[in-house]
Order: C-alpha cells, then sequence, then structure tokens
C-alpha cells in the first residue's frame, strides 16, 4: 500500500506552498483514497456517520472534506470555532475533526464548550494539528480529545482512525439497543408475570366473595330455626318450672300415692329430674346463645356489600373472626389453650369496607395463631404460655391502630423479605396459598389509604399493626 503523506500544518511559513502541494498530490490522493475504500467495505452499503471537520485553513479543510467524501462519509465544515459551535446546536455530528490554532476562540476552549454542554458531550474529537509538543497532546486529552494527530498527516492513518473511533460509536449504539432491548424483554415478561398475579389474586377474591355468599346464605338458614330455638326456650323454662311447682303440690296434696305412681317416680327419678332439668335447659340456652354469635359473627365477616363504605365498629370485627376461629384456640391433647389479651383502647367508628377489614383481621390473627401452633410443635420450653394479644389505639382524630401480636416463633430476615410477595407461603404445599398477607397489604394500604408494618424478633414472636383512617375521602 501506497502511504500518502499529507505535508499540512498551521505554520505560517508552509502555507505558499499548500496550494502548490494539493495539486501535486491529487492524483495521488484519488489512488490511495481507492485503496482505503476495502478498511469500512461493510459500512459502503449503509449510509456513514456524520463529521464535522473545523480548520481555519481553507486548503486543509478542503483536503480533509474531499478525503472523508470519498470514503462515503457526510462531511460538514466550519472555519472557526464559532461557526462549529453554531452547527453542532443545529445538527449533533457523530464526529468532529478539530485544528487547535485557530483566531478568537482555538480547539481546546472549542473542545471544552462543547464537551460542558450535555446534549454534545458525546461527540468524540479528534485533534489534528501541526502542534507536537508533549504539553499540547496532553492538554488536548486533558480538555475531552479521544485521540491527536499531528500534521503533515497520513491518509491511511487519519482514516483508520477515524474508523475506530466510529466503530467505538457504533458499537455503544447497537450494545444501547440491545440494552433497550432486553429492558423492554424483562419489562414485558414483568409485566405477563404481574398480569398472572393479579388475575391469580382476583380469583383468589372472586373464590373468597363466592364462598362469602355461601356462608351468608347458610348462615341466614341456619338464623331462623336458631332464633326460634333461642325464642322459644323461654317459655319451656317457664312451662318447666309450673309443671315441677304443680307436681310438688299434689306431693304435698296427696302424701299417700298409689303403687303405681310410686313405681313411676322410682323410674324416673323424680328428686334427680327435678335439680337436673332446668340445668338442661340452661346448658340449651348457651348452646344456642353460641350459635347465634357464630352466625352474627358470620353475616359480619361475609358482608356481601364490599363496593360500599360502612361506619364500621372495628371491635366488632375482631371479635367476630375470634369468634370463627375460637376452635382453634381452644386446648387439645398435646396443646395448651392459647389465651387472647384483649386491650381494646376507646375507638370511634371507622368508615371502611367492611367485608375487606374482616377478611384482613382474619387473615393475620390466623397466622398468629399458625406461628403459635409452630412453636408448641416444636416443643417450645413447657412453661411456655401461647398468647394472642390485641391493642387498639386512637392515634389522633384522622387514625387508629390495631396491633395483633403474638409470641411464637417470630418471622426471619429471609420471610420479612418476601412475606407481602403474592403467592409466597412457608406453609406445605395445599395448606396456604401465599396470597393472605399480599390480599391484606392491598386492602389496607390501596384500597384503604392505610399503612400495615410488622415488628419481629425471631424465636420472641411477631406484631402486625394495622393503621386506618377514621375517614375515607
Amino acid at each position: 500500500m501506497n502511504i500518502t503523506n499529507v505535508n499540512i500544518s498551521n505554520s505560517s511559513s508552509k502555507k505558499p506552498g499548500i496550494e502548490g502541494y494539493s495539486v501535486a498530490i491529487s492524483d495521488n490522493f484519488l489512488t490511495t483514497s481507492a485503496k482505503m475504500t476495502g478498511v469500512n467495505s461493510d459500512q459502503d452499503k449503509v449510509c456513514k456517520e456524520n463529521i464535522l471537520v473545523v480548520d481555519d485553513q481553507p486548503e486543509s479543510l478542503r483536503l480533509l472534506t474531499n478525503m472523508l467524501n470519498a470514503q462515503g462519509y457526510e462531511v460538514s465544515s466550519a472555519i472557526n470555532g464559532a461557526m462549529a459551535l453554531k452547527f453542532v446546536q443545529t445538527i449533533v455530528p457523530d464526529l468532529l475533526l478539530l485544528d487547535i490554532t485557530m483566531p478568537q476562540m482555538d480547539g481546546y476552549e472549542l473542545c471544552q464548550t462543547i464537551k460542558a454542554n450535555p446534549k454534545t458531550s458525546h461527540i468524540p474529537v479528534i485533534f489534528i494539528s501541526a502542534l507536537d509538543n508533549i504539553f499540547d497532546k496532553v492538554k488536548a486529552f486533558n480538555v475531552g480529545g479521544v485521540d491527536y494527530i499531528t500534521k503533515p498527516f497520513q491518509v491511511e492513518e487519519v482514516l483508520v482512525r477515524i474508523e475506530n473511533q466510529l466503530r467505538n460509536i457504533r458499537l455503544q449504539k447497537q450494545l444501547k439497543i440491545s440494552e433497550a432491548r432486553e429492558r423492554e424483554k424483562s419489562q414485558k415478561l414483568s409485566e405477563a408475570l404481574q398480569s398472572i398475579q393479579d388475575a391469580q389474586s382476583q380469583f383468589q377474591t372472586e373464590k373468597m366473595s363466592s364462598l362469602g355468599r355461601l356462608v351468608a346464605g347458610v348462615a341466614h338458614e341456619i338464623n331462623n330455626p336458631i332464633n326460634f330455638i333461642y325464642g322459644n326456650l323461654y317459655y319451656i323454662t317457664q312451662y318447666t318450672q309450673d309443671l315441677l311447682h304443680l307436681v310438688e303440690l299434689y306431693q304435698k296434696a296427696l302424701p299417700n300415692t298409689t303403687n303405681l305412681i310410686d313405681k313411676e317416680i322410682d323410674s324416673i327419678d323424680l328428686d334427680f329430674l327435678r335439680s337436673d332439668f332446668p340445668k338442661l335447659l340452661n346448658s340449651m340456652r348457651v348452646g344456642a346463645e353460641r350459635i347465634s354469635e357464630i352466625v352474627k359473627s358470620l353475616q359480619n365477616f361475609t358482608q356481601l356489600d364490599h363496593a360500599k363504605l360502612k361506619v364500621v365498629d372495628l371491635h366488632e370485627g375482631i371479635d367476630s373472626a375470634l369468634i370463627i376461629l375460637g376452635h382453634r384456640l381452644q386446648a387439645r391433647p398435646n396443646h395448651p389453650a392459647i389465651e387472647v389479651i384483649k386491650e381494646y383502647g376507646d375507638l370511634p367508628s371507622v368508615e371502611c369496607y367492611q367485608g375487606q377489614i374482616s377478611q384482613v383481621f382474619m387473615n393475620i390473627l390466623s397466622n398468629a395463631i399458625d406461628a403459635l401452633d409452630e412453636g408448641i410443635s416444636k416443643g417450645k420450653p413447657s412453661q411456655f404460655d401461647p398468647t394472642i394479644r390485641i391493642r387498639t389505639t386512637l392515634l389522633d382524630e384522622k387514625r387508629v391502630t390495631i396491633s395483633i401480636a403474638d409470641n411464637g416463633s417470630g418471622i426471619t430476615e429471609v420471610v420479612q423479605q418476601l412475606m407481602f410477595d403474592p403467592f409466597f407461603t412457608t406453609k406445605q404445599v395445599g395448606e396456604g396459598t401465599g396470597l393472605g398477607l399480599s390480599i391484606s397489604y392491598q386492602i389496607i394500604v390501596e384500597q384503604h389509604g392505610g399503612k400495615l408494618r410488622y415488628l419481629s424478633t425471631p424465636e420472641q414472636g411477631a406484631e402486625f399493626v394495622i393503621e386506618l383512617p377514621i375517614k375515607q375521602f
């Protein structure tokens, strides 16, 4: 390959010979350009980059422009720094070839100005200058230059250095495009996952709603006969007392009975019947009251008007959840009873979606019982008294808090990071959906504008604190 040494400098002593030299090398330059075409053969098929050449010497400017045009680049030119600044503010070039020695604004100052502007700071700057002092080159790199070519230059060297910088730009653009595509894919996957989770959550909500309607219907059907039984127990008790009193009067009036009556008295054990029958009726009354309370709790819990805000007594909602979970609080073989300590404050009624808040209470209380069951199954110390402590507080005129704490196994740091994520659960397959706390968080935070936070120390228990506004706006 022929090497073309273009002898151009900023020195005034060399300017008279430039025009003659340019004519002399024109044929050789065209030959060299033709040979250099193969350097970027892959890029010849597409539109090449835009290069801005800044040089106050017309001959040098013309030579660089023709050289780059021959390679297929889009070339713009400027004869001073002011013109160059106006150009880059209108059309941002892909590369800047910059002379140093220019009137008014030299190349260093121009480069600093371009690099100080966020819109143009990314433009790579190659200095082309007759200044060959090491300090000049160092200063060029310090102000933001990426390369430095000394005049007189070799055409092949200039083209290769330009192409190296432009290749870096292309690679950076391809990398950004690739990163953008990957981000887009990741975003789409994230959106698809969120859509699946929302669908699953909606399905769970609909399932709970359907179950609520079923339970509400059953509770309604049970409520009528229970009310009938409970209402009639009063009269049965009165009738029984009247009949037993009548029997007693007969015994006093007729002390001498017949053998048949004596046999019947012995057969029915009349004395035992007198003492036990009132107790039996009282037990029936207590049982009927218990069933009535459970039915009422189910009706409160399965409110069908989820879309309506109601003014609700939160203490009733908590008590309803405790009644429904009462069987899990009772003592069983190898399982002590779970004590529930209520520390209810003086709360005003709160405006909320009653069914949703009841579901939150049920979820958190159920999780507390699960934690205590786990602690018992792991064989906590014999003096361990499983306890759930419920505390309600009026924070200020606008907010109330409900604290539900247990002295179970606590929550590990790993679980704490994930427990509000949909479908995350520490339970065995089939024992939990992993949606309880996630749905509770959505209900409290998103539906009611409240807060749901927790405090936990491993092996010492956990506390969930619900903060609700008294009024919904």
